[in-house]
């Protein structure tokens, strides 16, 4: 069965000093972000017949370009999947700005779509532009042809999405996060899509059955 992995970009400059930054085009890869997404490559050697699609942010496409370099694929670029953008918190490094983000990230994933960063993005609004681009995609190749779909995202937007589809326990989803070049791995079915893979956790119990979608 065809799979939707959901693949956060390489380490950059502004993980590394803990940088709000959604902003497009946003920060680039370190040298040691290029090589996670190499090695990305050499550990999901499969990959290779795969589409492999990636959000306009520079990170994003650099992450694909390096898995790329090792399956001898091409790329695609899709608008919609880029980062929550963050509005007013954009550059910030501080406590307070990190604190503000994360209840805000909470307050997602407990069902309040209309919660909204300050002067940024609510999850409704994630939703409105992330959501049409995996239905294409997954129409396109997942069911359509019978093909995996690797897509190079962003973090929070990920674990937010794949919550959403899948319905998993959203302290889960919440508590979960993921590092630089993990993925959440889903399948879809009959009953709406299940995840299979999320990082490096243990799926909580009853994972094999989609819980109810959230919100």
């Amino acid at each position: 069965m065809a799979r939707l992995h959901l693949v956060r970009h390489g380490e950059t400059t502004s993980n590394v000093m803990r940088i709000l930054d959604t902003a497009l085009p946003g920060a680039s890869l370190t040298d040691f972000g290029a090589r996670q997404g190499v090695r990305f490559g050499l550990e999901h050697p499969d990959g290779k017949p795969a589409v492999l699609a990636h959000s306009v942010a520079h990170r994003a496409r650099q992450t694909a370009d390096m898995i790329a370099s090792v399956w001898e694929a091409d790329t695609v670029a899709v608008d919609g999947v880029h980062e929550v953008q963050v509005g007013d918190l954009e550059g910030k490094t501080d406590t307070e700005s990190h604190k503000v983000f994360h209840d805000v990230v909470t307050r997602w994933h407990h069902g309040e779509l209309d919660a909204r960063l300050p002067g940024g993005e609510s999850l409704e609004m994630l939703h409105e532009r992330y959501l049409p681009v995996v239905d294409e995609l997954t129409t396109k190749y997942v069911t359509g042809e019978g093909r995996d779909v690797y897509l190079v995202s962003h973090g929070a937007a990920i674990r937010l999405i794949a919550a959403h589809l899948s319905g998993i326990d959203s302290e889960f989803a919440l508590k979960n996060f993921l590092p630089n070049t993990g993925s959440i791995v889903l399948e879809s079915g009959n009953s709406g899509w299940t995840v299979t893979q999320w990082g490096t956790a243990d799926l909580p119990a009853g994972d094999g059955s989609p819980a109810d979608p959230m919100g």
